[in-house]
């Protein structure tokens, strides 16, 4: 399914459900150590979307090394590459891409359901909510409320790599074209600066099936990195209900 969104150029591997439901199998000793007191549901969830990750990788011919969360959850990819990763109930993915490919990129995968109530009003902004209503006559069968919130996380993720600041949910505008299953966010904060040319907008593709959606942003590179961060580090999110919670009180993104 994540292929879908991504470009031939950008490995990416998903799966439904989890490949060690025990969690810890096959993992390295530093990612046994990062979970050790984490409940079974959450060791399931970090070894499978590592697998998903190896997998991906080797796809590429990388070595494999240990991922681990570093600086704000963010996982510390081996060099030379960019990468992300979701996980929410039942569904995992990971893609990763050399870095004189993508510049950045984000993935977010969310089940098809509404938001819990009083949630769009937090992340969105009221156009974004006009334009989705209007969407929602057209494709009822997709939840256009959890998409855009799937769009954001994305958005997100594809950001804070490249600037290591924060984003509020309500710093980027979405608009999607229900046709070409395209969106663009415009970003209302300073964009991340790339090559001397700062990227006000971010180009992705999303889709719905099998009971979840998923979007994904890939940033192509354009020439030497930015040096006063860390690309190779990329943030791993899991759509749970604590992140949604944490919507109803502040229009801030958490780390996994």
């Amino acid at each position: 399914m994540i292929d879908s969104v991504l470009p031939p150029e950008v490995s990416g591997v998903s799966v439904f459900g989890d490949l060690s439901p025990a969690g810890g199998h096959g993992l390295f000793p530093a990612e046994v150590a990062t979970i050790a007191r984490s409940v079974p549901k959450r060791r399931a969830e970090f070894t499978t979307v590592r697998l998903c990750a190896r997998r991906a990788l080797d796809k590429l011919g990388v070595p494999l090394v240990p991922l681990v969360p570093g600086e704000r959850g963010a996982v510390v990819w081996p060099a030379g590459v960019t990468g992300s990763m979701t996980h929410c109930t039942g569904f995992r993915a990971a893609a990763v891409a050399r870095s004189d490919v993508a510049a950045s990129l984000g993935i977010d995968a969310e089940q098809n359901q509404p938001l819990p109530e009083g949630i769009l009003e937090v992340i969105s902004l009221p156009r974004e909510r006009a334009a989705i209503a209007a969407l929602a006559r057209q494709r009822p069968d997709v939840h256009w409320d959890r998409l855009l919130f799937s769009a954001k996380e994305s958005v997100y993720k594809t950001w804070y790599p490249l600037t290591r600041r924060e984003l509020d949910f309500t710093d980027a505008e979405l608009q999607f074209d229900l046709g070409a299953s395209t969106f663009s966010a415009r970003l209302l904060a300073p964009g991340p600066e790339l090559a001397g040319r700062r990227h006000g907008t971010f180009s992705g593709r999303w889709t719905a099936g099998h009971g979840f959606v998923l979007t994904a942003i890939v940033l192509p590179a354009e020439a030497p990195r930015p040096t006063a961060v860390r690309p190779e580090q990329s943030l791993e999110f899991s759509a749970t209900p604590a992140r949604i919670r944490h919507a109803q009180t502040a229009s801030q993104h958490d780390p996994e």
